[in-house]
């Protein structure tokens, strides 16, 4: 395992780090399950865990209490908040008044007396950054927190953020979560040249792409991995942009048996060798899921092999655009475009 230094905090984490959303319902992972999934992971190098308030509503929070206990010293252990926990309109998003419940709420469901990294899991638009960075600077001078992040926040909202932390002397995010992988590749032309001007840690989730860089999705058979029945849209071969992504695939696939590689090596070597990225989440649902990433954690890939990439997927560009989560509302909303 490698390990590198979390942006500026000083903190050394490993370049493969273990997503923990599919712990319970989602995932359809037993407590027992779970525990072994950290157990593997803590033993093979791993010292990073990221999870989520909104992840089961709760569940998974619980389930990495419990599968961490006794050993909370040796985790870096990273939670996320901002995303709705019920219908009630002010269980949601990044002010003040919130982001102190849901901190103590995912402090009790962990068991634990404060986490490393707290995140806003997306930006919130109805909350300014001075409101949200005060709390965040806050709990962590109250030692409930040790560093904070955004998580999928577009760019420009990256700068904003840490033109306001300087503007009213408050604490900065440390860390940048986006989506990236060999087949979505945008965070390189806007989000990345921004987390390295500001020293920002990146953990990158989504590397093996919902499945598509597994090794499981092939044009010469059926697409039956459990991300295609929970979300059937993003396989659906009718639609254009899957079928633009399934060429990518087959063509990747003959790149990585050329260079002696399975695809999830080609796909988590893609990601940690660009100079921003501090490590990728994996969020293996079974054993063999996990001990199949685990094996790129010393993946290397040469100039050659990173240059066929290039050929084929080029760099900056998204092929599933319409799955982009930093999306300006704007672009969603169409009364935001008019007067």
């Amino acid at each position: 395992m490698q390990y590198r230094t979390l942006g500026r905090t000083g903190v050394q984490v490993s370049t493969l780090a273990l997503g923990a959303m599919n712990f319970g319902s989602i995932g359809r992972t037993t407590q027992e399950e779970a525990t072994a999934l950290v157990d593997t992971a803590l033993d093979a190098g791993i010292n990073l865990i990221d999870t989520a308030d909104m992840y089961g509503t709760g569940e998974s929070e619980e389930m990495v209490g419990r599968a961490i206990a006794g050993r909370r010293d040796d985790i870096v252990l990273a939670t996320k908040a901002g995303m709705p926990m019920s219908e009630e309109r002010n269980h949601r998003g990044s002010s003040r008044r919130w982001l102190v419940t849901a901190l103590d709420a995912s402090l009790r469901r962990l068991g634990v007396d404060h986490v490393d990294l707290y995140q806003i899991h997306r930006w919130d638009p109805a909350t300014g950054d001075e409101e949200t960075l005060s709390a965040l600077t806050d709990l962590q001078r109250a030692g409930k927190i040790r560093a904070f992040g955004s998580s999928t926040f577009p760019a420009h909202r990256i700068v904003r953020a840490q033109w306001a932390a300087r503007e009213h002397h408050l604490g900065r995010y440390a860390t940048e979560q986006p989506s990236y992988s060999l087949l979505q590749r945008g965070i390189e032309a806007h989000v990345l040249p921004v987390t390295q001007e500001y020293g920002m840690g990146v953990l990158v989730w989504s590397p093996l792409a919902s499945g598509w860089l597994s090794g499981a999705v092939r044009a010469d058979r059926g697409l039956t991995n459990h991300r295609a029945r929970i979300l059937p849209e993003r396989f659906d071969l009718t639609v254009p942009a899957n079928r633009a992504r399934m060429d990518a695939v087959e063509r990747l696939a003959k790149v990585a048996d050329d260079a002696g590689l399975t695809m999830i090596q080609l796909a988590l070597g893609f990601v940690t060798a660009h100079p921003a990225v501090t490590c990728a989440l994996i969020g293996p649902r079974t054993l063999d899921h996990l001990r199949a990433q685990l094996a790129a954690a010393d993946t290397v890939l040469p100039a050659d092999v990173l240059d066929a990439v290039d050929g084929i997927v080029a760099p900056g560009t998204d092929l599933a655009p319409q799955e982009k989560f930093d999306t300006p509302p704007a672009l969603l909303d169409a009364a935001l475009r008019r007067r």
